[in-house]
């Protein structure tokens, strides 16, 4: 029995993408959730959550819509000369980082929110500039926020199927990720395939909650000790 391990290691490229670029967006916008007081907040943050509740067809399939060829986000890739994104994996990308972003916002503005206004205060008497407090004392305060956010979004990634069906099809070495291959194998009744890719998602999902449970678990630890 031969096992196509490229969907393997697309998924694996794609999460770690995906996780990397959910770090750099989501952590200014958890920061700005936890201490704004707009209005606006609560609307900007069900935006944001909303994939927890919005079955994975239908983000796939508004995306579609706006990176298709008549959609005005495709529209405007053409123009830039960048064609359309569906059914590449810049596609996959996309829809990765949408579909995973409350997976990482959410416990990286718990953070901040559970770290108070009292340490940027004091930063500021120390005459600390805003940006400088907060890569110097936010972030560290919020390790734990992000490292749990880290390991949830590329997680989720992983195990990604809806999403990425609808907006990057089954392209062999340029879509078909591993959630991807194992339905097709299901398809093909090549069972052997497919037990041996789901074994292995089911023991990464086992390793990656009990790796939550023990950096949970850490934390607190290291939280009583200081």
């Amino acid at each position: 029995m031969a096992i196509d391990w490229q969907p393997v290691w697309l998924t694996l490229k794609l999460a770690t993408l995906t996780t990397v670029i959910l770090l750099l967006l989501g952590t200014p916008l958890a920061w700005w959730l936890a201490r704004t007081r707009c209005l606006c907040r609560d609307w900007i943050g069900a935006v944001v959550a909303l994939p927890l509740v919005l079955p994975p067809t239908v983000l796939g399939f508004y995306l579609l819509l706006l990176l298709g060829p008549n959609g005005p986000i495709g529209q405007a890739t053409q123009a830039l000369g960048l064609g359309t994104l569906p059914f590449t994996f810049s596609g996959l990308v996309v829809g990765s980082v949408l579909y995973s972003l409350p997976f990482v916002v959410q416990p990286v503005r718990n953070a901040f929110e559970a770290m108070g206004t009292r340490p940027m205060e004091v930063a500021a008497t120390l005459r600390a500039s805003p940006l400088r407090a907060f890569f110097s004392v936010a972030l560290p305060l919020a390790r734990p926020g992000l490292l749990t956010g880290a390991v949830l979004g590329f997680a989720h990634t992983v195990g990604e199927f809806g999403v990425v069906l609808m907006i990057g099809g089954n392209i062999p070495g340029e879509t078909k990720v591993l959630s991807v291959a194992i339905y097709d194998h299901v398809e093909s009744l090549e069972w052997a395939q497919a037990h041996w890719l789901a074994g292995g998602m089911l023991v990464f999902s086992f390793i990656v909650v009990v790796a939550m449970y023990q950096l949970e678990r850490h934390m607190q630890q290291a939280r009583r000790e200081h």
